[in-house]
């Protein structure tokens, strides 16, 4: 296969990541149940009429799609791909409160066009007048990476040149309030929430956007190439590191040769057992972790990726990042991994560009 970089990289999350200096203002969140993302002014990006009309979810996309395109100075992306676990559903759940209030009868049917999980990347073809490819993976944790494998098939095919490809996950308060009562979200009694050594169940729930443009050239701005991605539905702990190594060893790599591993420790104890198990197969590699700035959800790892593509392109760790001290001179290979409460594992190994 051909190579396929990263060119743009913009993210709208619990964090500051649209201002440039975001790096040395990293704030970890560990005594609240749920971390709402840092929304920019849509004003001066969406039209307020249009913006009005549109779910969180579809503004964040909207707006970090437009600074991903900006920054790699393509105005129509050959194809538009997005993945997102929960969807729109603030306007779901809108419609279903419409349909209780007004026992079935009188419903618009703006709530339901617009609560289904592909209206993300449609706005966003709509906006850019853009008819090419437009494709939407549901897949929990996996979503985003399942639209990386798409778009570095759609390059190496010769389908496409550029993919704008995207992440987008929202909060909506009933969904919440039945996360917490599965015990989904940690109870308020496990606070302030240990993310390395948790002894309880539950995570910090969180929400975000974030896009990136693949594209076949590498460009003076690229952030890193996207060597190879993995995916496993289930695993069962003994085979963590098995499933690991059996990565790297598909791409020619040793343990020793990755210098930063990216972790997802949510603070779910059960759960977090699988990253623990990672740990040990890197001695000699910078551990680093991330839900503790932007919460747990179902694309978290879009902000994961998003951070990896700043430590390569700056080569600079942020110390709150930092689960070892371990740091190398040169930061070439990162493996970030990740899952959702054990389910659903993707590994997604970047090199310098």
């Amino acid at each position: 296969m051909s190579a396929v970089y990263i060119n743009s990289a913009a993210c709208i999350s619990v964090q500051d990541t649209l201002n440039e200096n975001f790096f040395q203002n990293l704030q970890p969140e560990n005594s609240v149940q749920i971390v709402k993302a840092i929304e920019p002014n849509y004003k001066e990006f969406i039209p307020p009429a249009a913006s009005r009309r549109m779910s969180k979810t579809v503004k964040m996309s909207t707006v970090s799609s437009q600074y991903a395109l900006k920054e790699a100075e393509i105005e129509k992306p050959d194809a538009i791909i997005v993945g997102t676990g929960m969807g729109c559903s603030q306007d779901s759940e809108k419609f279903l409160k419409n349909v209780l209030e007004n026992n079935e009868e009188f419903l618009t049917p703006t709530y339901f066009i617009q609560s289904t999980h592909n209206t993300v990347a449609g706005q966003i073809a709509l906006g850019l007048q853009c008819h090419a490819y437009n494709f939407t993976y549901v897949n929990t944790s996996s979503s985003l990476e399942f639209s990386f494998l798409d778009a570095k098939f759609q390059i190496n095919d010769g389908e496409a040149e550029n993919v704008l490809v995207g992440s987008t996950d929202e909060q909506t308060d009933r969904t919440m309030e039945l996360y917490k009562l599965n015990s989904t979200i940690k109870k308020e009694e496990d606070f302030p929430v240990n993310y390395i050594n948790s002894k309880t169940d539950g995570v910090v729930w969180g929400e975000g956007a974030s896009f990136f443009i693949l594209g076949k050239d590498k460009t003076e701005n690229s952030y890193a190439q996207l060597k190879d991605i993995q995916l496993s539905n289930k695993l069962d702990l003994k085979e963590t590191q098995q499933f690991i190594e059996g990565f790297l060893s598909k791409n020619n790599l040793k343990n020793d040769e990755i210098d930063a591993v990216i972790l997802g420790f949510s603070g779910d104890k059960r759960s977090d057992a699988y990253y623990t198990k990672a740990m040990d197969l890197f001695s000699n590699s910078s551990l680093l972790y991330y839900k503790h700035l932007s919460g747990e959800f179902n694309t978290a790892s879009g902000f994961s990726t998003f951070i990896a593509c700043h430590i390569l392109k700056d080569q600079e760790i942020p110390e709150v990042m930092m689960i070892n001290d371990l740091k190398k001179k040169e930061i070439k290979n990162i493996l970030l991994y990740n899952h959702l409460g054990g389910n659903d594992h993707s590994l997604v190994l970047l090199e310098k560009a």
